[in-house]
């Protein structure tokens, strides 16, 4: 594939992901946040949501749902996005919090808190609000706004799609981040996730503050 070819294939599958956007712009919205998760499956580490608010005019190439890029590719285009959105929020809910009540429960009010924090940016920006979210695969009932839930939202809108990338450089950082606090467990390598690795530094060191109890009962 030439060079051109391959820029082409990109521009389409850019328009491609475009499509739930240009119809809510049609419909009359103006602000259009796309909300995604990261970190619901790890045994250690956060839950993290992003809520990214992407120009009508977007057009930079390569956004896709975060799993299907590699890691250069994902700190690359976290820069382009953070640097290139009208407004983009964190949410952050820890290993406590996730114990207590339950990991979707804490899915759900990271996504709350960014798009709370998407909203304030917008609004410090712009003097506007978000008017329509797109969330992957989830509704927020605590969150009074339109909301589409699209399932497999970050391969196929690409709001979500950025917000993906932009959730998970920001856990895997953290998550690097852990390892140093908390060697032996891989934390750099598996960002928590239940590698062999990772058990086998449970067996040996036990659990960290940042282990989520509630995942890994038989080990208490």
């Amino acid at each position: 594939m030439t060079r051109e070819e391959r820029i082409q294939k990109l521009k389409d599958r850019l328009l491609e992901m475009q499509r739930y956007e240009n119809e809510l712009y049609s419909g009359g919205a103006c602000f259009i946040g796309g909300v995604d998760e990261v970190g619901r499956g790890p045994l250690a580490g956060p839950v993290v949501a992003c809520c990214c608010v992407l120009p009508r005019d977007y057009d930079i190439l390569g956004v896709d749902d975060s799993k299907k890029l590699s890691e250069k590719k994902r700190e690359e285009l976290f820069d382009q996005i953070t640097g290139s959105a009208l407004a983009f929020g964190i949410g952050e809910i820890g290993p406590e919090i996730i114990d207590s009540i339950n990991i979707l429960e804490a899915t759900k009010l990271a996504m709350k808190t960014a798009v709370e924090e998407a909203d304030r940016m917008l609004m410090e920006r712009s003097s506007a609000c978000i008017d329509h979210l797109i969330i992957d695969a989830l509704k927020l009932d605590r969150v009074p706004k339109p909301q589409l839930s699209l399932i497999k939202g970050d391969a196929n809108s690409v709001s979500v799609a950025a917000a993906s990338i932009v959730a998970k450089v920001y856990r895997d950082r953290i998550m690097v981040s852990m390892d140093e606090k908390y060697p032996g467990y891989g934390f750099a390598r598996n960002k928590g996730y239940g590698t062999a690795e990772h058990y086998e530094g449970l067996k040996r060191l036990g659990m960290t503050p940042i282990h989520r109890r509630s995942f890994l009962k038989n080990l208490h």
